[in-house]
């Protein structure tokens, strides 16, 4: 099942209460889709990949800018031009051959979000736009699967788990998404460069909890964490019964 590499590679989670051999051997046969591969991503893809994720998925596409390098570890100043699901497939294998990349450069649409998220086991939203975080939303509910949400604004994280069992879904919270004209992206309000490692650290973590199944995940519970004051606190989240995506009369079914 294992290879020698891997045995000393991994060995610090064989030895790992509520890991082993049988829980390594879980995460070399599960699949994980990152969708964004840029400040959250890179940490996710990182982590993951280190702890022998079998399967990553990395859907971008983008191209790496100068300005990303600030707080997108996955790349190098040599990477600026290159599309950055490629740039992040060459890192990820650098750093762990043993794991199999499947890259996605396209835009998640409709048309094609359903057949993209349906292999996979979990997905973990690296989003930085409201529509495309709706769209992943909306098609974990359809698939039934695990979203792990991040986002990032300025010194401000949020990290929490939707669509688990009987959890919320993003839309029990924010049933539509603001009008963008509203909202201020990272080129316009700019981002602490250290915030998305924090937060697609505890991505990360909520991912191999999840597929080990071991502890307790952020399903119901989402942590806010204010970086200028270290201050992190905890609210708990609800699932809507009047959700127009997974409530108990839904009114939107595509």
């Amino acid at each position: 099942m294992f290879t020698p590499e891997e045995l000393y590679r991994y060995a610090r989670h064989f030895i790992l209460p509520n890991v082993g051999t049988a829980g390594q051997a879980k995460l070399k046969s599960s699949r994980v889709l990152i969708i964004g591969a840029g400040g959250l991503g890179s940490p996710l893809a990182l982590y993951l990949a280190a702890a022998g994720i079998g399967t990553l998925g990395i859907l971008d596409f983008d191209v790496v800018d100068a300005s990303n390098l600030q707080r997108q570890i996955l790349y190098a100043a040599n990477d600026v031009g290159t599309q950055k699901v490629i740039a992040a497939k060459e890192k990820i294998l650098s750093l762990n051959p043993n794991v199999h990349v499947e890259i996605f450069s396209t835009r998640l649409t409709s048309e094609n979000a359903i057949d993209i998220l349906k292999t996979f086991d979990v997905i973990a939203d690296g989003t930085d736009n409201f529509p495309t975080r709706y769209l992943v939303n909306d098609a974990c509910v359809i698939l039934k699967k695990p979203m792990v949400y991040g986002s990032i604004f300025q010194f401000e994280g949020q990290v929490t788990v939707f669509n688990a069992t009987h959890g919320p879904c993003y839309r029990c919270l924010f049933p539509q998404p603001p009008d963008v004209s509203l909202v201020q992206n990272c080129a316009e309000a700019g981002v602490f460069g250290v915030l998305p490692g924090i937060i697609g650290t505890l991505q990360a973590t909520e991912v191999i909890k999840m597929l080990l199944q071991i502890g307790t995940t952020l399903a119901g519970r989402m942590i806010l964490i204010d970086t200028l004051q270290m201050h992190f606190q905890e609210i708990t989240l609800r699932k809507n019964n009047h959700c127009p995506m997974c409530g108990d009369h839904p009114s939107i079914h595509t």
